[in-house]
């Protein structure tokens, strides 16, 4: 299997980690700094480093195909660009490329109507807005999204939408315009399946309440964050309906094998930027006469640092291949096994490197901590391990057992 680069690839990787090295890390302190003066504003650094990417060509990377405005490239090929972005918790929404917009922006491409695309896609795609995707609910399993309890009731040419959610990312943000929300339109349909819907709600809809920003590990993350929504009898247009009663669940499965595998690429750029940070420490600090460098357990940590990473990193990219290969549906064994293992194991790299660091690597002085806090939360999003590794499991002895 030949993970070589394309040329065009192996240009762009040139001149995203040029663009990361001149723009984006040296500001790392500035943006921190105006995020703690706007909070859930965007800062005036990102909308500077926005128009710069923009003009460099380095915007919409992800999107797949070129039909809406897209670079054309495949999972394979946007791999190794999702991983650099990933090396800065908050570097991905400068190129235009961040969670959960990229999920939200393929889903009004695949399932919005020309309407609904030049109303929301066509401002999500430069970068003019932001939204928001609320599935989870804090009374019921999400994981099982069948489960999702908040109503979506018709009344004449409306739909009336009734319930709560919650860790809905990118909904604090003032420049979140619209949400695009999962519930029930036919509760009693004897298909658990068919009983859900998405809705398109904008964020300022009469009904709507932001209740409260909520912190993961006790990061908020600024400016996009986490919130707990309510509706209270939110009326919208039936037009606003994505691709029709019924599609809910078939929509949701089709927007979060992507996002999961864009995660896992981002996980990995932390893990190698943590790896690098470690072996640069243990390489200038000195304990008990002699470098960290040269103890042989240190050596060994860093051996299975690096171990680690590089099979995150081959997995994930076997599953991009064969996204590209067979399609999303038919790579969902490769996809689970890579949502169950990156986020762990970088999770575990992290880890290793705060422990280098010493108290330090608890602290905002180095980005280890935001970076552990984003690699455990993804152990949760798009689905918690054990959903992924119960299905995966059944899939694996169906099988390996011949039935």
């Amino acid at each position: 299997m030949d993970f070589e680069a394309s040329p065009r690839v192996k240009d762009l990787q040139a001149r995203l980690t040029g663009f990361m090295d001149a723009h984006i890390h040296p500001n790392e302190r500035s943006f921190k700094e105006q995020v703690h003066q706007h909070r859930w504003n965007t800062p005036p650094l990102m909308e500077e480093l926005k128009a710069r990417a923009r003009e460099q060509g380095l915007w919409n990377l992800f999107m797949p195909g070129r039909e809406h405005g897209g670079a054309g490239l495949s999972n394979l090929e946007y791999a190794p660009l999702a991983e650099t972005m990933g090396r800065v918790f908050w570097a991905a929404e400068v190129f235009n490329c961040s969670a959960p917009d990229t999920g939200n922006m393929e889903v009004f491409a695949r399932y919005a109507t020309p309407a609904q695309q030049a109303q929301w896609l066509t401002p999500l795609l430069a970068g003019e807005i932001r939204s928001a995707y609320l599935m989870t609910e804090p009374e019921v399993g999400s994981s099982d999204a069948t489960n999702v309890e908040l109503s979506i009731r018709g009344e004449g040419d409306d739909y009336v939408i009734n319930g709560r959610k919650w860790f809905a990312t990118g909904a604090m943000r003032e420049t979140c315009k619209i949400f695009i929300v999962m519930g029930k339109t036919d509760p009693a349909n004897p298909s658990r399946h068919l009983q859900q819907s998405q809705v398109l709600v904008p964020r300022d809809t009469e009904g709507v309440t932001i209740v409260r920003p909520l912190s993961t590990m006790g990061y908020f993350e600024e400016p996009a964050g986490h919130a707990e929504v309510n509706f209270d009898n939110v009326r919208v247009p039936k037009a606003n309906i994505l691709l029709g009663e019924g599609r809910g669940f078939e929509i949701a499965q089709g927007r979060l094998g992507p996002g999961r595998i864009h995660h896992c690429m981002r996980v990995i750029g932390a893990a190698q930027r943590a790896l690098e940070l470690a072996c640069k420490r243990v390489n200038s600090r000195v304990v008990f006469g002699k470098r960290l460098s040269e103890q042989g357990s240190v050596r060994e940590s860093i051996a299975l640092m690096a171990s680690k990473v590089e099979m995150c990193r081959l997995l994930t990219l076997r599953a991009a291949d064969k996204m590209d290969r067979v399609g999303n549906k038919e790579a969902m064994d490769l996809i689970a096994m890579a949502k169950i293992m990156v986020p762990q194991l970088g999770a575990e790299v992290i880890d290793m490197a705060i422990q280098m660091h010493g108290a330090g690597g608890l602290t905002e002085d180095y980005f280890l901590a935001e970076a552990f806090n984003y690699a455990r939360w993804c152990r949760i999003a798009d689905g918690p391990d054990q959903v992924h590794m119960m299905a995966l499991g059944k899939q694996v002895i169906r099988q390996l057992s011949g039935g």
